[in-house]
C-alpha cells in the first residue's frame, strides 16, 4: 500500500509539472488581461477627471506626472441622500479622495477616510474587502461604515459603524477595483509585495496629508482574502519603521476576519466543516477527500517552482470546494444557512446604483468611472497569489509584540472558522504552547455569550455565533465590541473562570 501512494504521488507531481506550462507567468500578463471598464477609459477622460482633482498641471498629460506633483488630492463631503443631523461637512469629517500610487504608471487609489464620531485621539484603522477585487465600499454600506443603505437608496447612519471607535480607512485596492483606477494595464498586481508596497506608500502620503492622526495607534483589520492582504501589509509597515522608512507609523496590531491566510491548512479543513454542519454525507466525504493528496502536493510545488505552479495550485485545489459545492447544491458558501442570490451570493445592487448616480460620484470627485462591486480582471490577475502561505511572516510580528486577531463567523463555509482556528493553532511561535493551552472562554455582549475565543499573549481567536463570511454584517453590536475591547486591550477582560468552556 506505501509503495502504491508513492507511485501515485510520483505520478501526481509530473502531471502537476506539465500543467504548469499552461499557467506560465506571460499567459497571465498577455493582451487578453485588460483593466476592467471602471478603469479602462479614453486617456483624454483620464487627464480630465485627474485634472478635475487637482492631479495634474493643466498642461501636463496623464503620463507625465513629476515625481514631485502631490500625491494625495483629497475632499470633504456629504453623502447626497444621507439623513440629515445637523452636522456641517466640516464637522462630519468625511473625506473621499485619490492617491498617485508612487511605483506605478498611471494608477490612482480611492479611498475614504471617516474621522472618528467620538474621539479624533482614538485609533487609525483601515479596512481591507477582500475578492480579490472587491471594493471597500462593501464594507462601508453593508458592514462597518458610518452608513447603510435604504431600499430606497437614502442612507441611515449606522449605530455600530466602526467610527464609533476608530478614524476609519477604507482603501479601494489593488488597482482596478472599485473607484481606483489606471490607463496602463502594467499597474495591474499580481502579488503581495506589488499590493503591500503601494499600501504602505498610500500609508506614507496620508500621513503626510494628516499628520494630526501620525501618532495615533494604527490598526489593519478586513476579511476574506485580506488575509492574504493584510499579514504582508502589517509585515511591510513594520519593515518601515525598523529602517526608519519615511513617517513612523503607530501600528499595534492585525486583524483577519474569516480570511484565507494559510491554504495548505484551510484547504484540507473543508470536507471536516463540510461534514460537521450537514453539507455533505459520510459518503461524499470520502470523495472529497480523495482529492486532497493532490491538493497538498500542487500547494508544496508552490512553494518551491513558483508561478507558474501556483495557478497550477489554484486550479487543482479548487476541485476540493467545487467538489462539496456540488454537493451542497444552491446553499450559499458565505453563509450557510441561506441560499446564494446573484454573482456575489448577496444582493448588493442598492450600493451599485447609489454609487452610480451622478450627485454622488460628483460628491466623491469620482468623475464617470462606473462602479463595479468586484472586478474579475483583478481577481484574474491575484491567480497566482491565491495558494501562497502567508501565515509565514506573522509570527516575527507577534515576537515584536505586534497583536493579532483571527475572528470567523461560524457558519462560512469558503473561509471557516475551523480552517482558521487549526492554522493560527498550528503557528510556530516562541508562545505557540502557551496559546494551545490555554482555555477557550465566551466572549460575552450585553450578558449573552456573542461567541467563544482563546487569547495568549499578543495572539487572540474567536469564533462568532450566528454570523457566516461578514461579520459585521451580520453581528454588528459584537463586531464593534469586539474591535472595541482588543484596540484597548481589553478583549479578554470579560471572562471569568467559572465560565470556561470546552476547547475548540
Amino acid at each position: 500500500m506505501e509503495k502504491k501512494t508513492l507511485i501515485s504521488l510520483s505520478s501526481l507531481s509530473l502531471l502537476l509539472l506539465l500543467l504548469i506550462p499552461k499557467f506560465s507567468y506571460g499567459a497571465m500578463i498577455s493582451d487578453d488581461l485588460q483593466l476592467p471598464s471602471t478603469a479602462n477609459f479614453p486617456v483624454g477622460q483620464a487627464e480630465k477627471l485627474i485634472r478635475e482633482l487637482g492631479l495634474l498641471p493643466r498642461d501636463a498629460r496623464a503620463e507625465e506626472v513629476s515625481s514631485d506633483a502631490r500625491r494625495i488630492v483629497e475632499r470633504q463631503f456629504a453623502f447626497p441622500g444621507a439623513v440629515e443631523n445637523g452636522a456641517s461637512v466640516e464637522e462630519l469629517g468625511h473625506h473621499a479622495g485619490y492617491y498617485k500610487i508612487q511605483h506605478s504608471h498611471a494608477a490612482r487609489m480611492f479611498y475614504f477616510f471617516f474621522e472618528s464620531r467620538t474621539n479624533k485621539k482614538d485609533p487609525v484603522v483601515i479596512w481591507l474587502t477582500g475578492g480579490p477585487g472587491c471594493s471597500s465600499e462593501l464594507a462601508v454600506f453593508y458592514e462597518n461604515g458610518p452608513f447603510k443603505i435604504a431600499k430606497n437608496l437614502s442612507l441611515v447612519w449606522n449605530e455600530y459603524g466602526w467610527d464609533q471607535a476608530s478614524n476609519l480607512l477604507y482603501v479601494d485596492q489593488p488597482t482596478g477595483t472599485g473607484f481606483s483606477f489606471s490607463s496602463d494595464n502594467r499597474d495591474l498586481r499580481h502579488n503581495e509585495d506589488g499590493v503591500s508596497n503601494d499600501l504602505y506608500d498610500f500609508l506614507q502620503a496620508f500621513f503626510t496629508e494628516h499628520p494630526q492622526y501620525a501618532k495615533n495607534d494604527f490598526y489593519i483589520t478586513g476579511e476574506s482574502y485580506a488575509g492574504h492582504y493584510i499579514p504582508a501589509f502589517a509585515a511591510r509597515v513594520h519593515r518601515g519603521n525598523k529602517a526608519k522608512e519615511g513617517i513612523h507609523i503607530n501600528l499595534k496590531g492585525f486583524a483577519i476576519g474569516n480570511g484565507l491566510t494559510d491554504p495548505a491548512i484551510q484547504y484540507k479543513a473543508y470536507s471536516d466543516y463540510a461534514l460537521e454542519m450537514g453539507i455533505i454525507q459520510q459518503s461524499d466525504y470520502k470523495n472529497v477527500n480523495k482529492l486532497l493528496p493532490a491538493c497538498e502536493l500542487a500547494i508544496k510545488l508552490c512553494g518551491t517552482h513558483g508561478t507558474a505552479a501556483c495557478m497550477a495550485s489554484y486550479v487543482v485545489c479548487n476541485s476540493v470546494f467545487n467538489k462539496i459545492m456540488s454537493f451542497a447544491g444552491d446553499k450559499n458558501y458565505y453563509d450557510i444557512r441561506k441560499k446564494c442570490e446573484g454573482d456575489l451570493c448577496y444582493d448588493f445592487s442598492n450600493m451599485e446604483k447609489f454609487l452610480n448616480q451622478k450627485s454622488v460620484r460628483s460628491a466623491l470627485g469620482v468623475g464617470e468611472i462606473e462602479f463595479v462591486s468586484c472586478s474579475p480582471t483583478v481577481y484574474q490577475a491575484m491567480l497566482m497569489d491565491w495558494m501562497r502561505n502567508l501565515e509565514v511572516g506573522i509570527p516575527a510580528l507577534l515576537e515584536d509584540g505586534v497583536k493579532l486577531l483571527i475572528y470567523a463567523g461560524e457558519y462560512d463555509l469558503i473561509c471557516n472558522w475551523l480552517g482558521n482556528s487549526r492554522w493560527v493553532h498550528a503557528m510556530e511561535w516562541s508562545s505557540q504552547k502557551q496559546f494551545v493551552g490555554s482555555p477557550t472562554v465566551p466572549f460575552v455582549v450585553d450578558g449573552a455569550e456573542a461567541g467563544q475565543m482563546k487569547n495568549y499573549g499578543p495572539l487572540s481567536f474567536l469564533k462568532v455565533h450566528d454570523a457566516g463570511h461578514m461579520v459585521p454584517m451580520d453581528q454588528p453590536k459584537a463586531a464593534l465590541e469586539m474591535l472595541k475591547r482588543w484596540t484597548q486591550g481589553k478583549l479578554a477582560e470579560n471572562t471569568e473562570t467559572e465560565d470556561l468552556v470546552a476547547d475548540m
